[in-house]
């Protein structure tokens, strides 16, 4: 197959720094690659992910989030993507200004945020013209009158995340620096531990430094090192040494691929059980869940065997398991495209196949539309 994909204008493909959506991106177009289609990614012209590329803007847009940036670059992407099989479109504005027809590539897209009210008024517009890829169960159910092409949960690049024997003294935080992410709830849960924290973050946006000045740097002191500019490289060995990750998350997140990420360096995770941290951490195996921070400090960390970690996200995490994953989405909807089934929308609920379980999450105390 000839695959477009679209990514959003904001980071280079993989990320310099922070940038989640971008990292799965390069790994799909990596891992799709890697099994024989030919990729082509839309992108910023800073990005290196090694395949085929090509752009509007010569380096990432600001400011991050903008509706006129965001849908220019989307346009121009359809136009650059056009002779592809399927474009796969990870971007919100894009999905809106394609009419799907018989002759063009078929279209998918990813939800990467949460399906918020606006959002799943965007997705009912689309459908069917579109076929709209879930990153977790969890994600899925909060929109159930979404005909949900697949749920297909995030892959990781395992060579790169590799294992880790821990021992290193301290505690970690990976995330923006945001009220919903919890930065300030891993420092009173660290100091509960009695463990030493580090912090890996990125704070570049006006609310992500507000809210540090005003809930963060009050807590500071000699147990806690902040780390800003981390590169992915660091943020792997902080995880390799770290003697469990700390997630206490206020919000639905979709996916948080940070977990999988500790998971795969076999560092067990602390975390609060919304969104879909049931689908990536087994309680009482690879971490703990609780929306109680004392149990979580309590949590028996010397009883999580560290390989196990390492054997979870192999089999339920990995790069080779989201591509194919995705190659099967594609096949099957070009498949449906020669020969549509007697109920297009219908056939459209089914999830691919994947080794994450349906799990029901607990509900947050308030939700947030920060991805």
């Amino acid at each position: 197959m000839e695959i477009g994909l679209i990514a959003p204008p904001w980071i280079a493909v993989p990320p310099p720094f922070y940038g989640g959506t971008e990292e799965v991106i390069d790994n799909l177009a990596r891992g799709l690659a890697g099994r024989g289609h030919s990729v082509r990614l839309f992108t910023v012209g800073t990005a290196t992910c090694p395949v085929r590329r090509s752009w509007l803007f010569d380096g990432p847009a600001h400011p991050m989030g903008a509706t006129v940036p965001e849908a220019a670059h989307a346009l121009a992407g359809y136009d650059a993507l056009i002779g592809c099989d399927v474009i796969h479109d990870h971007t919100v504005a894009g999905p809106l200004s394609w009419a799907r027809t018989a002759h063009g590539p078929v279209i998918v897209t990813t939800n990467h945020g949460e399906f918020t009210p606006p959002m799943r008024e965007i997705y009912a517009r689309v459908v069917p013209r579109v076929a709209v890829v879930a990153i977790s169960y969890s994600q899925r159910a909060a929109a159930p009158e979404i005909p949900v092409a697949a749920v297909i949960p995030h892959g990781i690049d395992l060579d790169m995340y590799t294992f880790g024997p821990g021992g290193g003294g301290y505690v970690l935080f990976v995330g923006r620096m945001s009220p919903d992410k919890g930065a300030h709830r891993a420092i009173q849960l660290a100091r509960r531990m009695g463990r030493r924290l580090v912090i890996a973050s990125k704070m570049w946006e006006i609310d992500e430094r507000r809210y540090f000045d005003q809930q963060v740097r009050p807590l500071l002191g000699p147990d806690i090192s902040l780390r800003l500019r981390a590169m992915p490289a660091d943020i792997v060995e902080l995880l390799r040494y770290a003697e469990a990750l700390l997630n206490p998350i206020l919000w639905p997140e979709p996916f948080g691929l940070v977990m999988a990420e500790a998971l795969a360096c076999g560092t067990p995770v602390l975390a609060f059980p919304y969104g879909a941290a049931a689908e990536i951490v087994d309680d009482g195996c690879t971490g703990f869940l609780s929306d109680d921070e004392r149990q979580l400090a309590a949590a028996p960390l010397a009883s999580i065997d560290r390989k196990v970690c390492r054997s979870a996200a192999e089999q339920r995490f990995s790069l080779e398991r989201m591509t194919v994953d995705h190659e099967r989405l594609y096949a099957r909807l070009l498949a449906e495209r020669r020969d549509p089934p007697p109920n297009r929308d219908r056939m459209r609920i089914v999830a691919v196949d994947s080794n994450v379980p349906t799990a029901t999450a607990a509900s947050p105390p308030h939700a947030s539309n920060v991805q």
